[in-house]
């Protein structure tokens, strides 16, 4: 008897999560179907399938540039990580040297630091590069914070690999860039897909480097797009507008994660059991 309980309390309180977490996002989608006239009328299902703030989100700013942009900056970011990452991963992981954990931890604190502190002097050195209203200034910034975890993390990882693999490899002749692109890479999959779509989504959703970094209106990422849809008014807001475009920015990192789920827990539980 006890044992149905138990059961029954864990999955109510599964379902009190999924109902926290999904909630708001289903509640965007419903606002974004509603008209001017409904939208501050609280309904919990759709009633009306009002497809008219999507077209105008589209049609009134250059929302379809603000995508594309941040889709570059992200995969940029994403595919510098990763390539950085897994190559200084391989000698911090399994190459012995005076001063490696000090190491470790100074590329982990680096990240640890609020993006307010480092506003300005990122501003100057984006200046000083001539890289102002460009997207690889975002994709510069960026790199700062979703670097040192990726490296970090696939330290971790590089370090649980056997080492008979590294000892057999040399011994056929293989150099260090062959031992980590042929032997390693393929086994640090989980990782990659982990620490990728991490850095992904974090580049995805930035705000405050792409508002600094960025002035014309073809140069911005989507969450600048996003915070700057204004109405007729500084009192009135678009909320229409504003969850239409928000519910598209969602939908692919949604689609990744459910694409990328299998992956993404084994490399977040990779290392956790010891057999």
């Amino acid at each position: 008897m006890h044992r149905h309980w138990g059961r029954l309390g864990f999955w109510l309180l599964v379902g009190v999560m999924v109902v926290y977490s999904v909630f708001p996002f289903y509640y965007a989608v419903v606002t974004s179907l509603k008209p001017g006239s409904a939208l501050f009328r609280v309904d919990v299902l759709i009633r009306d399938w009002h497809w008219e703030n999507y077209a105008t989100v589209f049609r009134e700013q250059a929302f379809g540039t603000n995508i594309l942009n941040s889709v570059l900056v992200s995969v940029s970011v994403v595919a510098l990580s990763l390539g950085l990452g897994v190559l200084a991963a391989y000698p911090l992981g399994r190459v012995r040297f005076a001063g490696r954990s000090t190491l470790l931890v100074t590329i982990l604190g680096v990240s640890m630091f609020p993006q307010v502190a480092v506003l300005s002097g990122m501003f100057e050195l984006i200046r000083a590069l001539g890289l102002y209203n460009n997207l690889l200034s975002l994709t510069l910034s960026y790199m700062i914070f979703s670097l040192p975890f990726t490296v970090w993390v696939l330290t971790t990882f590089m370090r649980d690999l056997p080492k008979e693999l590294e000892e057999a490899a040399l011994m056929d002749g293989a150099t260090p860039l062959t031992l980590i692109t042929r032997i390693y890479l393929p086994l640090l999959g989980p990782a990659v897909v982990t620490t990728g779509l991490l850095a992904f989504i974090t580049a995805w959703n930035e705000f405050l480097f792409a508002l600094t970094f960025t002035l014309s209106t073809e140069q911005r990422t989507i969450p600048v797009a996003i915070g700057l849809i204004s109405g007729a008014s500084q009192y009135e807001l678009p909320w229409g507008h504003i969850m239409a475009a928000s519910v598209v920015v969602t939908l692919p990192v949604v689609a990744l994660v459910l694409v990328f789920q299998r992956r993404i827990v084994s490399g977040l539980t990779a290392g956790a059991v010891k057999g």
